[in-house]
C-alpha cells in the first residue's frame, strides 16, 4: 500500500480553498472576481534526472537467462532538473531542463512563463513549499509581474495538478531507457512535451493522468473530512 502524510498546516483550510477556487476559475466553473487572476499555472520540479538504466516495471522473462539491467557503479555526468509548468485551462505543459534548481533558475523560468501572456493579464502560480519558491525576491517578482502566488498546504503537494503529468512523462520518456547523455535525455523529454501538447486527448495519456488525479481527489476529500 502507498502512504502519504496528513497535512499539519494550521492554514490548511484557507490554502486548500484558495487553490480550489483558482481551479474552479480555470475550469470555467466560477467567475473571476475583479482582483482574481484569469490564468492559473501550476509549477513544480521533476527530477533529479540521472543517467542510469531505468527499469521497465513488471514483465515476463525467461527463467534461465533473464535480461538484466547493467550496473552503474559510477555516475560522473551529474544530474539535471526539469522545471515544469501547466496551464490549467488550456491543458498545456511546458518544461525547461537545467543543471540546478536554485532560486535563480526558478525565477528565470517564471519570467519565461510570464512572457507568454499579456502584461495586463493577471496570473496565479500554484506552488508547493519548496524553499526556492519562497523568499522576498520571489514575492517582489510576483508583485512586479502581476502574479498571485498560491501555495499548497504543507504535506499537501498533491493539490498541485501538475503532479499527475509526471506519470506520463516518466512512462513515455524514462521507463525502460538507458540514455547515453543528458542531451539525448533532454531532447526526448522536449519531444514528449511537444507530442503531449499535440495529443492532449490521447486515450492512453488521459488514462494515466486520470488515475493519478482520481487518487489525489480522494486524498483531498479525505483530508477535508478530517479537517
Amino acid at each position: 500500500m502507498r502512504s502519504w502524510k496528513r497535512s499539519n498546516d494550521p492554514a490548511f483550510e484557507a490554502k486548500k480553498n484558495r487553490v480550489l477556487e483558482l481551479y474552479a476559475i480555470a475550469d470555467g466553473l466560477a467567475e473571476a472576481g475583479p482582483d482574481d487572476p484569469t490564468v492559473v499555472i501550476c509549477l513544480d520540479e521533476f527530477g533529479p534526472l540521472n543517467l542510469q538504466p531505468q527499469p521497465n516495471g513488471r514483465s515476463w522473462a525467461p527463467r534461465k537467462k533473464p535480461r538484466r539491467i547493467r550496473a552503474t557503479y559510477t555516475r560522473p555526468h551529474g544530474v539535471r532538473h526539469l522545471l515544469c509548468a501547466l496551464d490549467v485551462a488550456d491543458d498545456l505543459f511546458s518544461g525547461e531542463v537545467t543543471e540546478r534548481k536554485t532560486r535563480l533558475e526558478f525565477l528565470a523560468f517564471c519570467n519565461q512563463v510570464r512572457s507568454r501572456y499579456p502584461a495586463e493579464t493577471k496570473l496565479a502560480f500554484v506552488l508547493d513549499n519548496f524553499s526556492v519558491h519562497k523568499g522576498d525576491d520571489v514575492r517582489e517578482w510576483a508583485a512586479t509581474n502581476n502574479v498571485e502566488l498560491a501555495y499548497t498546504p504543507h504535506y499537501a503537494s498533491w493539490l498541485n495538478r501538475i503532479e499527475s503529468q509526471f506519470k506520463g512523462l516518466r512512462y513515455f520518456c524514462l521507463d525502460g531507457t538507458d540514455h547515453p547523455d543528458h542531451e539525448t535525455q533532454a531532447r526526448l523529454i522536449h519531444g514528449y512535451i511537444d507530442w503531449r501538447n499535440a495529443h492532449r486527448d490521447d486515450p492512453k495519456l488521459r488514462h494515466l493522468t486520470r488515475r493519478i488525479l482520481a487518487r489525489k481527489a480522494a486524498r483531498s476529500l479525505e483530508a477535508a473530512n478530517v479537517a
